[in-house]
């Protein structure tokens, strides 16, 4: 097998350790956890495109770290994506605190997190953006394999 069929194109199958941290050092994902590696195929959504451009041109066998700004990663907040909702929208029998991360159904079926930023009297405020948005992380891989069609 030629050196080349193991280089990351944009339609490879990869099979990868990943560690993401924040720019403290601060574990925010990793699956070294479940010592699981991470299976996806470049394009089908399961990274960003520029965490999918980190990994392009990567071959089986390399590590590498990646540093990405808060653009480049999760976003910024957007002000937009804190809702206030009425308590009476969550189960009577819930207990909500505040840094609480929730499931919230989508009218498409889907489910978005939402983490619970405050309670006050009837009113929880609910930020939908994600917990990472503004952070600097840094994206480090070890590249399993690479299997191109």
């Amino acid at each position: 097998m030629s050196e080349t069929s193991k280089v990351i194109g944009d339609k490879s199958q990869v099979i990868m350790h990943f560690d993401l941290k924040l720019a403290d050092g601060s574990a925010a994902d990793s699956t070294r956890v479940n010592k699981k590696p991470a299976k996806l195929v470049m394009g089908d959504g399961s990274l960003t495109p520029n965490f999918e451009a980190c990994l392009l041109g990567l071959s089986a066998g390399d590590k590498k770290s990646f540093e990405l700004a808060p653009e480049d990663a999760f976003g910024q907040p957007n002000p937009d994506n804190v809702h206030h909702m009425d308590k009476s929208r969550f189960a009577a029998d819930m207990t909500l605190e505040e840094g609480m991360i929730m499931a919230f159904a989508q009218p498409d079926g889907s489910e978005v997190p939402g983490i619970i930023r405050s309670i006050a009297g009837t009113s929880v405020t609910v930020d939908f953006n994600h917990p990472l948005a503004g952070q600097t992380v840094i994206f480090d891989v070890e590249i399993i394999d690479v299997i191109n069609a």
